[in-house]
């Protein structure tokens, strides 16, 4: 890169006067980014060697961090890595560093579980009173209907395939505008950025440079059985209604 850096290191050597800090001037020859901000500008990486001479620390390491293929299943690597660190050793994974944060988000992500259930089924209310408006102006057509021969459950089912299909369109739709939507996050945040100037994420603020997203089937899984369910059951109730008016009544005043 061409570019130095000073580091300076506040325990460095003892003199009559006291404790003089000791400051080292190093090559910047690449820039790593970790993808947080707050590590990415407070943390150097060094050479081992260069490191331990700065530190005055000759041939000791205070940490060595191990790198599993398989993060989720750490525990089943705690023998082994503590057997030859030593008995005097801490082992120290990243649930233990992490766990606070990994027990808010699963809190996190029940409680948007009950967010989207209440607006999914605020959003079925709208295919109740749609069906029950329905109901009510074609109730000439369903009397005629029932006096024809028509039997309860075949209007209860002419009703519930109305509804069930608005519903069934809904959610189709929803999925297919959420996947899009979390595909394509980072162009989406980049056009919200460029129309409004600028500084929608602020990584000093956030600690992270973009907003991840990625899609997990499961999620999908129970996002549109949620929707779907809540969709068909609350069909039922108007169509229920419709199949059970009386034709005498409905004819009376037509």
């Amino acid at each position: 890169m061409g570019d130095r850096i000073r580091l300076i290191n506040p325990n460095g050597v003892r003199t009559v006067t006291g404790i003089s800090p000791r400051i080292s001037a190093y090559e910047v020859t690449y820039i790593f980014s970790a993808g947080r901000y707050d590590i990415d500008r407070t943390r150097v990486y060094l050479p081992i060697g260069e490191a331990q001479t700065f530190f005055a620390k000759e041939g000791v390491a205070d940490e060595i961090e191990v790198f599993v293929e398989t993060p989720d299943e750490v525990e089943r690597y705690l023998p082994a890595i503590q057997a030859a660190a030593g008995e005097r050793a801490l082992v120290w994974t990243w649930r233990d560093s992490a766990g606070s944060f990994l027990r808010a988000l699963t809190i996190e992500d029940n409680v948007m579980f009950v967010i989207l259930s209440i607006l999914v089924l605020i959003a079925s209310m709208n295919i109740i009173s749609g069906l029950i408006m329905l109901v009510k102006n074609k109730g000439r057509d369903i009397g005629i209907l029932r006096t024809m021969g028509l039997t309860e459950g075949a209007v209860l089912r002419v009703f519930f395939i109305c509804g069930a299909s608005i519903g069934t369109a809904g959610t189709l739709l929803g999925v297919l505008l959420g996947c899009l939507f979390a595909i394509y996050i980072d162009p989406i945040f980049s056009a919200v950025n460029y129309l409004s100037g600028g500084g929608v994420w602020d990584p000093s603020i956030r600690g992270i440079y973009a907003l991840p997203a990625k899609l997990q089937p499961v999620d999908v899984v129970k996002a549109v059985s949620l929707s779907l369910l809540l969709s068909w059951v609350v069909t039922i109730f108007p169509a229920r209604r419709a199949a059970r008016m009386n034709p005498v009544e409905a004819l009376r005043y037509e």
